[in-house]
């Protein structure tokens, strides 16, 4: 009986297998795999659909070797809850792709000494970059110009222009929150959300008077700036009103607040949304789908600033890096709380 030429399942198949079916060299079967340029775009299609047939996975140590590089890249972060790294890490591998790029992920926990032991640590495994996301959206140190590899900042914006950083806009959420609202009917609107500290804060209030301002109106008062709580959007809402109590809608700064302006708004006998609209911001649907009703709230859409931010990774590590900030769109994701007037 005649013995099978192809490889088997105790033997995986090599380059030299691929080499054999496409009918080249080994070394050209390689450069192929590897993208090299000074292989014909046919010769190229042979080998690819060879390795394909044969099921070949190219060993990527040694694919990195012959590039030059590792196929890791290292994410560095400060969040420690996770609830912004984690869903930019998610878009991040999303961009990577599963198996072709590894990524290690540390935590700096918002010590910069424990920051510095990470990129060193990074430096170490040969990372072929940096993804660096910060806490909150306020412009964060740079790691410098000096480091050996290119370096991207997701989320919180690095302090030197020169670098590249990736972010959401915090701005034009504010605006497309109103927007939202208004297109709901509401004309009386107010603004309850966090810590005048954070530029997030800041930049979502900065929307908001802007959209309302190109419709003709105004915020029903001040800004209510405080913590970003459940606790803080009870005493905010209870003090507001107390002075207006006509207010058909309440944009809160975050899903926190929103569900504390939402529990007096109950206590006062008020209906959400039928006399007064509530709106959140993050989208976390740990609380925006256990709230009653439904919370609507403004998603940052951070799994495409992590998506963003590994492609823009890609190039730098290419030999193409971009400098500057790039601010990325956020959405409105529309539930129960919001539902127009009749």
């Amino acid at each position: 009986m005649a013995q099978a030429t192809g490889p088997s399942r105790s033997h995986p198949a090599t380059l030299s297998d691929v080499a054999r079916l496409a009918g080249v060299s080994v070394a050209t079967a390689s450069k192929a795999l590897n993208g090299r340029s000074q292989v014909r775009a046919e010769t190229r299609q042979r080998v690819i659909e060879a390795a394909e047939r044969l099921s070949f996975r190219p060993n990527q140590v040694a694919r990195g070797l012959l590039a030059g590089r590792t196929g890791t890249v290292g994410l560095l972060t400060s969040d420690l809850e996770g609830r912004f790294s984690i869903p930019i890490l998610m878009g991040a591998e999303d961009a990577f792709g599963a198996g072709e790029v590894a990524v290690f992920l540390c935590d700096a926990r918002g010590d910069a000494i424990r920051e510095q032991h990470h990129v060193r640590a990074l430096l170490g495994r040969r990372v072929d970059g940096l993804i660096v996301v910060g806490s909150r959206t306020d412009p964060r140190p740079s790691l410098g110009r000096e480091l050996p590899v290119p370096v991207v900042y997701a989320y919180a914006p690095s302090d030197d222009p020169e670098d590249l950083s990736i972010v959401p806009d915090n701005v034009g959420a504010g605006r497309i929150a109103v927007d939202h609202l208004l297109a709901c009917g509401r004309t009386r609107i107010a603004h309850i959300t966090g810590d005048p500290g954070y530029l997030a804060a800041q930049d979502r209030a900065e929307g908001a008077l802007a959209a309302l301002a190109d419709a003709g109106l105004a915020l029903v008062g001040q800004p209510r700036f405080g913590a970003w709580s459940e606790g803080w959007g009870r005493a905010a809402t209870a003090m507001l009103l107390d002075q207006h109590p006509d207010v058909d809608a309440v944009l809160c700064g975050s899903d926190q607040i929103a569900r504390g302006v939402m529990d007096v708004l109950r206590e006062r006998g008020q209906r959400v949304p039928e006399d007064v609209a509530v709106m959140g911001f993050d989208n976390w649907r740990v609380l925006t789908s256990a709230s009653r009703p439904p919370l609507t709230s403004v998603d940052m859409n951070l799994e495409q600033v992590g998506r963003a931010a590994a492609h823009a990774l890609f190039t730098a590590i290419g030999g193409a890096p971009r400098s500057g900030v790039e601010s990325l769109p956020c959405r409105v994701v529309i539930r129960g709380s919001t539902a127009p007037l009749s």
